[in-house]
């Protein structure tokens, strides 16, 4: 098969278009021909090497996954050859106290598709049968590649780390990333009021569509008085960052008393500097969040499914183009999702 594969670390020029063995299946796996695969940072970051990780080599990245069923193992009983399908991109040995208890994500032996093993920047990716899912309602295959991480990730983090109560108030850093348009949306479903951010206003009147009560250009706005403008000084009860110590300070500042800040990433650094006063007199909480469960995707594809809940998409390449794409993904000129096509 033909796939995009890097064997070191480094920048995009690493990324390299080149012929490399098909996936054979086990008998409890599902081989499985990509139709879509969509980019995240988590795929910049696996490239550029992450300290303490030992990927291996030559290896391909990729965690959101579309396509359709080549070949199912002998044990497998839920999908047949032809089946479009979508990948969940969190594995867990799915034996283990938090497998049982819905926790995926704190399994000792968890990992997504991209990092310590294969991802969907080929023509095929194998996958135990318990990541294969039906693709809900009338999705194309770019639409449900779109899906699966961002979607899994504002959900738990909105529900299960923040607990999102219906009418809180959302701070979304980020909004036009494929986590912060996700965000936007879930926290619509519970009828909260949303105040997105970012750094370009045609990102911003993107984010409005999606549902955004308020929007703040953070380029020329300060966050923190503008979030005490729209709350009436009040501050917000959830704070959803992905960007780290870029923004830290005025996400903390923007917290209302008992509010809580969740965060799922640190693109721009994880060196933080924190009010211990401003925590505890305030009585606010930090969460960290990674993932989630396969539950929590089933509960989110029931809304993808009505379209309650739609996938967010910029722009596709085809695959031998991954290293402009990741390019673009790094120039932060996008809203949504970038797309790639075997």
């Amino acid at each position: 098969m033909k796939a995009i594969r890097f064997h070191h670390h480094g920048g995009p020029e690493v990324l390299k278009y080149e012929d490399a063995p098909d996936p054979k299946i086990q008998a409890n796996e599902v081989l499985v021909k990509v139709k879509a695969c969509a980019l995240n940072h988590l795929d910049v970051w696996v490239r550029g090497g992450v300290p303490g990780w030992r990927i291996p080599m030559p290896h391909i990245v990729g965690a959101d996954i579309s396509g359709a069923v080549e070949e199912v193992g002998s044990l497998v009983t839920r999908v047949k050859p032809g089946d479009p399908v979508l990948l969940c991109p969190g594995v867990s040995c799915g034996q283990c106290e938090m497998c049982f208890q819905g926790l995926d994500s704190a399994c000792r032996q968890f990992t997504v598709f991209g990092v310590f093993i294969d991802g969907g920047y080929a023509e095929y990716v194998k996958s135990a049968e318990m990541n294969v899912l039906p693709i809900p309602g009338d999705l194309t295959f770019d639409e449900a590649a779109a899906v699966p991480l961002v979607f899994l990730t504002a959900w738990h983090m909105l529900f299960a780390r923040a607990g999102l109560k219906a009418g809180e108030d959302v701070l979304v850093m980020g909004a036009g990333s494929g986590v912060g348009s996700a965000v936007i949306q879930v926290a619509k479903l519970v009828n909260a009021r949303v105040i997105a951010v970012a750094g370009a206003d045609w990102k911003l009147e993107k984010a409005r569509e999606l549902g955004a009560d308020g929007v703040i250009n953070h380029t020329r706005q300060s966050i923190v008085e503008e979030v005490k403008r729209l709350t009436h000084k009040r501050g917000v009860d959830v704070v959803v960052d992905h960007v780290g110590a870029a923004v830290w300070e005025a996400c903390f500042d923007s917290l209302a008393t008992y509010g809580r800040l969740v965060t799922c990433g640190m693109t721009t650094g994880a060196e933080l500097k924190l009010n211990g006063q401003g925590l505890f007199g305030r009585q606010r909480t930090i969460l960290g969040s990674f993932m989630g469960g396969k539950g929590e995707l089933v509960d989110a594809l029931k809304f993808i499914g009505r379209r309650k809940l739609k996938a967010v998409i910029d722009s596709a390449f085809p695959l031998q183009e991954a290293a402009a794409a990741q390019q673009k993904m790094e120039g932060r000129e996008f809203f949504g999702k970038i797309l790639l096509h075997p």
